[in-house]
Formats: structure tokens, C-alpha cells, sequence
């Protein structure tokens, strides 16, 4: 069950719901394990090493992709305090290790059989694959399979279709893989073993009944109302929405963002992401959006009055979480959302530290909010600086890439080493800019950004450091699990 918005927003600046990135790698150790350890308590007849490895590893990975429904489901008591970024890379290298060890699973059972006989082994392997009785295990590595591929291929699908066949073959996957333990389960078939897939069995109903019958609920029955839509730039759109009688306020922190959609359409499956541009002092909700997309290139089509669905607030995105003496917010195109909504906060709080902006895009007339970002000035404490990435005959302020030269203009005066960065844009520059301020000074945990990037990416230092991270912590799973499976032998 996700924190309700009351209990988030009571909670004192600097708590934040949700594990630690520590504390859930712990507990995933541990709940990985935890088959492994109820199956020795279960009497069976003693197995070759290589099988009990394999028996390890399928009961080990069966458990995992059970984790992959809470880790990525927008339950903030277990990722809330992770920021999307860093769930979504987790939830892929994740993804990588379940398929991994379900794959080995049958492999290593045959092993000590074809090393014997390789005919015999592979008649053996045949069987797994063909037999009535394990038809639901192929079943489930079948559709495990094709969900890493089409994790990996996301960019040729249709997002809606995407997630869509996502959550049908994660059902297959695990309602098979579920069976298949419970029925041909050497450890399964009786004891506290064969109750926890039970268990297991009866989170994942509840998690999708949640994610998508209570939340489908909740939309309807706590809708919000488009007040109105301004087109702010070229095919860039602000939305004003107010909730509909009836609907509590959001209780939000400026730089989070909300799962949106809209209609008649009002299901989870439909939704998008759109950070909040808005400070939560101000009643309603402001989304700055591009049209980008099958979804986004109809909001400037969309009426007054229209019903919105909103389910939120996610992320870490703020300065609540991410504390500094001075303030450096980047945007680079639509990433200008969350930083206006970062500013405006700024702007109706009064804020009296020092603050620099810098706002880049690829021709003026792709740049929101300029009036408004100009007469932030006049409040705060805030040098602004606009660059266009091409040249104008207009345009008076800086034009190419935001560089070393142009960064070190706006920290002019700054110290770096207390001095937060707030970075929201496309991945490239996200990248450039990011690993040119940890050269600065900046310390690693005050360059934050966030992206809605399922594809992740390695470019980053902080994307590169958080990689090693999780494949640290798979590799010390499999060599537990190769430990305690040895037990079982």
C-alpha cells in the first residue's frame, strides 16, 4: 500500500518515504535467499552439486522477478526514496539477472547427466522442454525472454502497446514460473517452501489489483479538471488543472511529478509521466508538456472541463531531498518543467540563497516561460542565463552548448562545494553537463537529475558509478546463492 499524500507531506523536510538504496539492496539479498534457505528445511533426495546450483539459482530468480512487480510499481513504501532514474536502472539489471538464472536453472540440472552421456543429457533437456509437466515453467522463461527483449527494443514499439504486452507476458511469467515451482518443485512440493510461493503468488494478485483496479478506481473516483490550456512555446503547452469537487488537493513537493491521463482513457495502462511545474503553495497543478509523442501531440487539442487523471506525487527531483548554501537549476527544452516548478517554489517562498539558471534549448522560439524566468530576477537573488543552440538574428544572449566556459560564468561567485545542481533535460547534455560539474567541484551527491528514460544508459559518471553499484550487488547474489545452494547438495 503506497504512503497517502498527508502522510508524505507531514513528514519533516529531508525524510523521505521508502528504503534507502542501501537498505533495499539488503533486503533483496535477503529476500532472494530466503528460498533457499526455507528449501532446507524440506527433505529430499540428495542432488548432484551442479543441481543444487541449479535448483539455487531457479528459486532464487523466481523470487526476484516477484520483486520486479513491487520495485517498478510506484509503491513509495519500497522505492520511494530512490528516484525514478535510479528504479528504472535497477529494474533493468534486475531483469538481466532473473533472466540469467532462470535460464541456467535447467541447464545445470541436465549438467551432471551430460556429463556422463551427452546423448542422455540432451534427451534429458528435451523432456524440460517438451513435457506436459514442465509446460508452464517454458512457458514462463518464454515470456520472461521476449519482456528483456522488448525492454531492450522499447524504441520500435508504441508506448500504450509497449506497456501493454509488458504487463501480459510479466503475468505468463510469473503465473507460470509460480506453477511451475508449486508443481514440479523438487523443494516445493510440501513445507514452509511450498507456502511462501503461495504467498509469493497471493503479493503479485494483490499488487496488480492495486496497480491496476484500486488505482483505476482512484482515478475515476478522485478525478481533476483541465482548466485551461496556454500554448507557452513552439509545441510546447502548460496545463492548468484544478481537482474536481470532491477531489483533495496534491500534496506535493516542487520537482516531483505525477502520472497523467485523460478522459475516457482514465486507466493506469494509459498514463505518462509529466513533472509538476508548480510550487505547492499555489492551489491546482500546473504540467508543462511537448508534443513528442502518440499521446503528447493531442494536448493542445484538449478542451476546458475535460476529466484528468492524476496519480501521484513520484520522485526525488527536489530541493527538499537535495540540500546546498547556493542553487544551479539547468534545464534543456520540456526538461524546463520541473525547474520552473523548482523556481516557483523559489519565487513564492521567498528563497534568499543564491540562485543561478541556466535554460538551453535549440532556437528561441522553442523556450517557455521567458517573462516569467526574467521577472524571477527581481525576487530573488537569481542570474539567469538563456542560450540558443542555434544562432538568430534576434537573439542577444549566448548560443551553442552549455559548456565548461558558460558553467564556470554562472558559478562565478559560488562556492562548489556547497553549491546543489538540479539538472533535467535531453540525455546528452544531461551527461555533458553532469560530469563537467563533478570536474568543477560539485560533490557526486549534489549533481542530481532525473529522467523518464526506461532505456537507461551508461554515458554519466553517476550512471556509470550506480551500474558498477548494482552489478556489485547481483554478483555477491550469485556467489551466495551458489553458497547456500552447495547446502542443499
Amino acid at each position: 500500500m503506497t504512503i497517502s499524500n498527508a502522510d508524505q507531506h507531514d513528514r519533516p523536510p529531508g525524510h523521505w518515504p521508502g528504503l534507502s538504496a542501501r537498505a533495499m539492496g539488503l533486503a533483496y539479498l535477503l529476500i532472494c535467499l530466503l528460498p533457499l534457505a526455507l528449501a532446507g528445511l524440506s527433505r529430499v533426495a540428495p542432488l548432484d552439486r551442479w543441481e543444487a546450483v541449479g535448483a539455487g539459482l531457479g528459486l532464487s530468480g523466481l523470487v526476484a522477478m516477484v520483486i520486479q512487480v513491487l520495485s517498478s510499481g510506484r509503491f513509495q513504501i519500497v522505492s520511494g526514496g530512490m528516484g525514478i532514474d535510479r528504479i528504472m536502472a535497477f529494474h533493468k539489471i534486475a531483469a538481466y539477472w532473473v533472466l540469467l538464472a532462470l535460464l541456467l536453472h535447467p541447464l545445470l540440472y541436465v549438467l551432471p547427466t551430460f556429463q556422463d552421456d551427452p546423448a542422455l543429457g540432451a534427451e534429458r533437456l528435451r523432456a524440460y522442454l517438451t513435457l506436459p509437466g514442465y509446460r508452464s515453467g517454458v512457458i514462463a522463461l518464454l515470456a520472461l525472454a521476449v519482456l528483456v527483449v522488448m525492454g531492450v527494443a522499447r524504441g520500435m514499439f508504441r508506448y500504450e502497446a509497449w506497456r501493454a504486452l509488458h504487463v501480459i507476458l510479466a503475468l505468463l511469467a510469473l503465473g507460470g514460473g509460480l506453477h511451475h515451482a508449486l508443481a514440479v518443485g523438487r523443494f516445493s512440493a510440501l513445507g514452509a517452501l511450498h507456502w511462501a510461493w503461495w504467498g509469493a503468488g497471493g503479493v503479485v494478485v494483490l499488487a496488480f489489483a492495486v496497480l491496476y483496479g484500486w488505482r483505476w478506481a482512484r482515478l475515476h473516483r478522485q478525478p481533476w479538471r483541465l482548466r485551461a490550456v496556454e500554448n507557452k512555446a513552439d509545441r510546447i503547452w502548460e496545463l492548468d488543472i484544478e481537482p474536481a469537487q470532491g477531489t483533495p488537493p496534491l500534496r506535493y513537493r516542487a520537482g516531483q511529478f505525477v502520472w497523467m491521463t485523460e478522459g475516457a482513457r482514465r486507466f493506469p495502462l494509459f498514463d505518462h509521466p509529466f513533472s509538476i511545474a508548480d510550487s505547492p503553495q499555489r492551489p491546482g497543478l500546473s504540467l508543462i508538456i511537448k508534443e513528442a509523442g502518440d499521446f503528447t501531440r493531442r494536448i493542445g487539442d484538449l478542451e476546458s472541463g475535460t476529466a484528468i487523471g492524476i496519480d501521484g506525487p513520484y520522485g526525488t527531483f527536489t530541493l527538499d531531498r537535495h540540500q546546498g548554501d547556493h542553487i544551479l537549476l539547468i534545464a534543456g527544452g520540456v526538461g524546463i518543467a520541473p525547474i520552473m516548478g523548482l523556481l516557483r517554489h523559489l519565487v513564492a517562498s521567498k528563497d534568499r540563497r543564491p540562485i543561478r539558471v541556466a535554460y538551453a534549448a535549440g532556437h528561441p522560439e522553442n523556450m517557455a516561460c521567458l517573462d516569467e524566468l526574467v521577472a524571477a530576477q527581481s525576487v530573488l537573488d537569481l542570474k539567469l542565463m538563456l542560450i540558443s543552440e542555434a544562432e538568430s538574428a534576434d537573439w542577444v544572449n549566448p548560443t551553442g552548448f552549455l559548456d565548461r566556459s558558460k558553467l564556470a560564468e554562472l558559478l562565478d561567485g559560488l562556492d562548489p562545494s556547497r553549491t546543489v545542481a538540479l539538472i533535467c533535460g535531453p540525455g546528452v547534455m544531461v551527461t555533458n553537463v553532469s560530469d563537467t560539474l563533478l570536474d568543477m567541484g560539485l560533490p557526486m551527491k549534489n549533481v542530481v537529475y532525473e529522467r523518464f528514460d526506461y532505456a537507461g544508459g551508461l554515458s554519466a559518471r553517476q550512471d556509470r558509478r550506480r551500474t558498477l553499484g548494482f552489478v556489485g550487488l547481483f554478483m555477491v547474489l550469485a556467489a551466495s546463492v551458489v553458497v547456500w545452494s552447495l547446502r542443499l547438495a
